[in-house]
């Protein structure tokens, strides 16, 4: 078979981008960022990225209607937080209208209740914080099982802001994220609780973690989160209207960042044109 000097160029040139995020319609919409990621992912796949997506397989996702099945080959992950072992399993789907596949990380135990992040009296789980390791770290353990190194990682949402910190710590020594940058989303206030007392010696991978690195999340708040994901990353997008004016005077322009600030007629150009531009 004989390939064309061009294709053979597009193929070599390929990038790979994996998009974390909390929340990704249709399997879970929250804030108005879930169609965006949705978006992303499929207008990434059609502008030639290879793309894979990951996101927590909570309670309320409905497995039969979007036609969730464990990935076997994936199983027999255990994650590590604050010295104890939790069981991952992970779980896919492949995204409606498009050839995209999302990986669900699911523990049961953690992820397996009726409701998000609150409970049935709208009280705020006292393990969020362990939820919140449990995840980025997870995703981190399941592209390594993948095997399949992501040029562009873009994480969205709170529940994802550990990840740009383990990149740039605990796990910049491993292979398949060697050339990985990361895009973090700053997005508008979703929760108004506290992450609790021992939020830094959860997120603190066996203690391997320096008390400066940990820094930017002591606050331990929705500010705290996305403050530290902002810190750590390559790359900054803000992904909605209203975000905090401390995080816009903060992050609005930084030296050494790449900044796309939000644009509410967007075609979602600029965040490929991002994309490009990091991964050179």
């Amino acid at each position: 078979m004989v390939i064309s000097n061009q294709l053979f160029i597009i193929m070599l040139t390929k990038k790979r981008i994996l998009f974390i995020a909390n929340e990704m319609s249709p399997y879970l919409e929250l804030t108005e960022f879930s169609e965006i990621v949705n978006r992303l992912a499929i207008k990434s796949n059609e502008a030639g990225f290879e793309v894979r997506c990951i996101m927590p397989r909570f309670g309320s996702i409905n497995e039969r209607r979007h036609r969730l099945h464990e990935v076997v080959r994936l199983s027999g992950i255990n994650v590590s937080i604050d010295n104890d072992d939790y069981p991952l399993q992970i779980k896919v789907a492949s995204l409606p209208n498009a050839r995209l596949q999302v990986y669900f990380l699911d523990n049961e135990d953690l992820f397996k209740r009726k409701h998000i992040f609150h409970d049935d009296n709208d009280e705020w789980f006292e393990d969020n914080a362990l939820r919140t390791a449990f995840f980025c770290k997870g995703a981190l353990e399941t592209v390594k099982k993948f095997g399949w190194p992501p040029d562009i990682i873009h994480c969205s949402g709170w529940m994802t802001a550990l990840i740009p910190l383990y990149l740039k710590t605990y796990y910049k020594k491993e292979p398949v994220f060697a050339h990985s940058k990361v895009v973090f989303s700053i997005g508008s206030a979703s929760f108004k609780e506290s992450l609790g007392p021992d939020f830094l010696n959860v997120i603190n991978i066996n203690g391997s973690l320096k008390e400066k690195e940990l820094e930017p999340f002591k606050e331990s708040n929705n500010l705290a989160m996305m403050r530290g994901g902002a810190a750590y990353a390559d790359a900054i997008t803000f992904g909605a209207e209203e975000v905090n004016k401390k995080l816009v005077e903060e992050f609005g322009k930084v030296r050494g960042k790449k900044v796309l600030n939000y644009n509410a007629a967007s075609d979602l150009t600029d965040y490929l044109q991002l994309y490009n531009d990091i991964a050179k």
